[in-house]
This record gives structure tokens, C-alpha cells and sequence, in this order.
């Protein structure tokens, strides 16, 4: 008898032993999650990746064979922190799952702003070379002898400043830029900065404006809001009929001392009123041709200026979220396309980097703010960046889709060289110029296929 009940309580100990072992696996199956990305760098078993919404982690795995360019999945424990890169999850199992060239890959679609021109894009992003593909991440300073620059390289764009400008008629601008624009197997982006007050490319010569185009304080003060809205109209109109696509503008960094730095480029208004600024500009700039890009993202705030030297910004990261993000967040509700990342260091976001070739200021950027259009550095050859080795490469990995230079040849060579290297693959090169590809038939500069 006695037995019997020995028995009968070594059999029900194992039942109960068995259970809590079933409890528990199911429990950590209920806690397993699943993120699919692509591999963008291999460094020992730290593995970073990109998913489909653009945000970049890194994270742990163990004796990984994954490479550059694959697209993984991995199954996870623990949480994502969406707003940094670096992770402290817990990786459970991986596998590669890379698609075939005849598809959109998964982590390329984002339902995003371009979405509807993601098949155009990718039809002629599979007819393209190599070196076409990373020239269309180059939006380059308009140099000295374009032409010769253009026969060997069809970058995505121009940028033109004031002296590209200088004592030339609208009919010299026109042919000027028509004459580029025949050159090249896809337009270009044709870009410049007009703010208006202190930067003006364009107006600052007479012969292509009566007047300067005034700072958005002047207009602010002047008119409001609606003074903005016409200035937007007026500044499209005339960007357009000299064959300009892209205004590297409004400055919606919110700063109200006057004794800052971008105080005299920038609204001078508190957030709130910045924030009507910069959707005020966004929903004017519809349908003129002409996008119109937030910057500097995340916001300038108090800082110097970095087209002299290194800017340390030491702001806390609650008073960025609070007072800076708001006017980007606007802008983007109101169909922003492009966004321009700023060459500060963020120290609060990353100590490590400036904004312009930081993950996670990007991770901010296009997972707190939704952002899903393109994304472009301050140009590269500012002194807070020209000192920085493998700039060019370490803005690619860092989220940017364009990259503003000078030195086309350098950024050029040091992305071959990485390409080589398998520091970065071919298929996030593909996914980049994708994202410019698709950008430039919603702006309608592409017409082949396009319904």
C-alpha cells in the first residue's frame, strides 16, 4: 500500500515537473518575436541590420555566418528599443532568407511616401550599373567643369550655390541646367539653397529677381502665416521656370535668442509657431515642381556653426523631443519628401557621432517621426565632417539616401572600396538608389512607365 502511494506521488512530481517544463517552453515561445532586416555590417558576432521601416539595430549573434547584404530573420527575446541601435535582446535563432533580383525585396517596401512608384524604381534600378547605382547617391556641389564630371558620372544631382549663378540671365540658367539634364540617362536633381534673408542662391542675383526673397522672420513678422504661404508660391514658381526641382528649405530649427547662431535663418518663433511654419511651407510647396526639405534635423538649437569645426550640443534629449522634433514632425504630416540631418553631436542621442553619420539620430528620425521619404546629409566637406575618415561610407550606414559633396571622387572611391571589402553590400547600394529612383518619379522627372 504503502508503495503504491510512492508511486502514485513520484508519478504525479514528474506530471507536475513535466507541466512546468511545458509551461515554460510555451511561455518562452510566447515571448519569442520575429524581426526580418537586412545586414548592412559584420563586425565579430555584432550583426547591424536595417527592417522595413528604415531603422537600424545592432545586436549579438553568436557564431553567426550571416554577410552584408543578406536579409535575415531573426527570432528574439526580450524588447527592441527602436529609438537606439545598439540592443540588448537576446537572439534565439536566425536564418537567411535573401530574395531574387525579379522581386521588391520585403524590407525595401514601407508603405511609404513613394510607394506607388516602388515598381517603376525597381524596373530601372535592375537596368542600371553598378557605378550608376552609387552615383545616384551623390548630390554633388555643382563643380567646375560639369560636363566632363557628368560623362563619367550620372550622379543623382547638382547642388548650386550663389556663384553658379552670378551675372547669368534666366535663358543662360535654363540652358545651363537643359544642357546638364541632356547628359544624363535619369534627370538629375537640380538643387539649391533659397531660405530667403541671409541665404539666397538665386535671388541674390538681379537678373533672375527684382528682390531678394526676405527671411521667414521678416515675412512672419510682415504677414504671418499667409505671408509665408505666397512666399512659397512666389520662391517655387521662379526655382522652377530656371529648372530647379529641389529647395534645401525651410529652416525649421526653433531658436528664439537672437544672439544664435541660425537665429537669423530660422523663424524666431517658439515650437508651437514653428511647427505652422514648417507645415504652412510643405502644403504651399505642393505642386509646383519644387520639394522643399526640413532641416537640420534634429534641430540646431543654441549651437555654433559647423561649417567651421567640430559643434558638441549637449542639450537633454527630453528638451529635444520636446522643443525640436515638433516643427520636423509637422512637416512630415504635410508630406514632407526630404529631410537634411544636421553635422552637430548630439551628445544625449549619440556622444560618439554627429548627427549626419548616426544611426540612431536616424532610428529618431524615421521610427519616432514616421519618417519614410529621403534622407541627406549637411555636405560632407564642412569642416565638422572633412576631417572624418570614410565619412561618405559611415553616412550610408548611418540612414542617409544622399549624400552632399564636393569631393565626388573621394566619396566615389571610398564607397567602391567598401563595396569591395563587404564593409557595405551591392544590395544596400540597390536599396538606396531604389528609394532615390522611386523619389524621382513621384516628383514626376521621370515620365517613362509612369501612369
Amino acid at each position: 500500500m504503502l508503495n503504491k502511494k510512492i508511486i502514485g506521488l513520484v508519478s504525479l512530481l514528474a506530471l507536475l515537473i513535466l507541466g512546468s517544463i511545458l509551461i515554460f517552453n510555451l511561455q518562452k515561445k510566447e515571448d519569442t518575436n520575429k524581426l526580418t532586416a537586412t545586414v548592412l555590417a559584420v563586425s565579430g558576432d555584432n550583426i547591424t541590420m536595417q527592417d522595413s521601416n528604415h531603422v537600424i539595430y545592432t545586436m549579438n549573434i553568436l557564431d553567426s555566418t550571416l554577410e552584408v547584404g543578406d536579409i535575415a530573420e531573426i527570432e528574439y527575446t526580450g524588447l527592441l528599443d527602436k529609438d537606439k541601435s545598439n540592443q540588448s535582446i537576446e537572439v534565439v535563432s536566425y536564418q537567411n532568407a535573401k530574395m531574387s533580383n525579379s522581386d521588391i525585396p520585403s524590407s525595401w517596401q514601407d508603405n511609404g511616401i513613394f510607394k506607388d512608384y516602388y515598381s517603376f524604381a525597381k524596373e530601372r534600378l535592375d537596368k542600371m550599373t553598378l557605378t550608376e547605382k552609387i552615383a545616384q547617391l551623390l548630390l554633388v556641389r555643382y563643380p567646375d567643369n560639369p560636363q566632363a564630371a557628368l560623362s563619367k558620372y550620372q550622379f543623382g544631382g547638382f547642388v548650386f550655390f550663389e556663384k553658379d549663378f552670378k551675372g547669368k540671365t534666366k535663358p543662360e540658367v535654363n540652358r545651363m541646367i537643359n544642357n546638364l539634364q541632356s547628359m544624363v540617362k535619369i534627370p538629375l536633381l537640380t538643387a539649391t539653397d533659397e531660405e530667403g534673408g541671409e541665404v539666397v542662391r538665386v535671388s541674390s542675383n538681379p537678373s533672375l529677381a527684382k528682390e531678394k526673397f526676405k527671411s521667414s522672420r521678416e515675412l512672419y513678422l510682415a504677414g504671418g502665416l499667409e505671408k509665408i504661404k505666397e512666399d512659397t508660391i512666389q520662391k517655387s514658381t521662379l526655382l522652377y521656370s530656371l529648372g530647379l526641382n529641389v529647395n534645401l528649405a525651410p529652416v525649421v530649427d526653433v531658436t528664439t535668442n537672437s544672439g544664435d547662431y541660425m537665429y537669423k535663418r530660422a523663424l524666431g518663433e517658439d515650437t508651437a509657431t514653428t511647427a505652422k511654419y514648417a507645415d504652412t511651407v510643405i502644403r504651399a510647396s505642393k505642386g509646383y515642381g519644387v520639394s522643399y526639405t526640413l532641416k537640420h534635423f534634429p534641430g540646431y538649437g543654441n549651437n555654433g556653426d559647423t561649417h567651421n569645426g567640430t559643434v558638441t550640443d549637449n542639450r537633454p534629449y527630453d528638451d529635444i523631443v520636446k522643443n525640436d522634433l515638433p516643427p520636423f514632425e509637422s512637416g512630415i504630416k504635410a508630406g514632407a519628401e526630404a529631410v537634411l540631418v544636421s553635422h552637430n553631436t548630439v551628445t544625449n542621442i549619440d556622444s560618439s557621432n554627429p548627427a549626419s553619420l548616426s544611426a540612431d539620430v536616424h532610428n529618431l528620425l524615421r521610427n519616432k517621426l514616421g519618417f519614410t521619404g529621403v534622407i541627406i546629409t549637411d555636405d560632407l566637406d564642412m569642416k565638422a565632417t572633412s576631417g572624418i575618415s570614410n565619412a561618405t561610407v559611415k553616412a550610408i550606414l548611418a540612414g542617409n539616401d544622399l549624400i552632399i559633396t564636393t569631393d565626388y571622387e573621394k566619396s566615389i572611391n571610398e564607397i567602391k572600396t567598401a563595396l569591395n571589402d563587404k564593409t557595405i553590400s551591392e544590395d544596400l547600394i540597390n536599396k538606396l538608389a531604389f528609394r532615390v529612383l522611386a523619389w524621382k518619379y513621384y516628383k514626376g522627372l521621370i515620365f517613362e512607365n509612369q501612369k
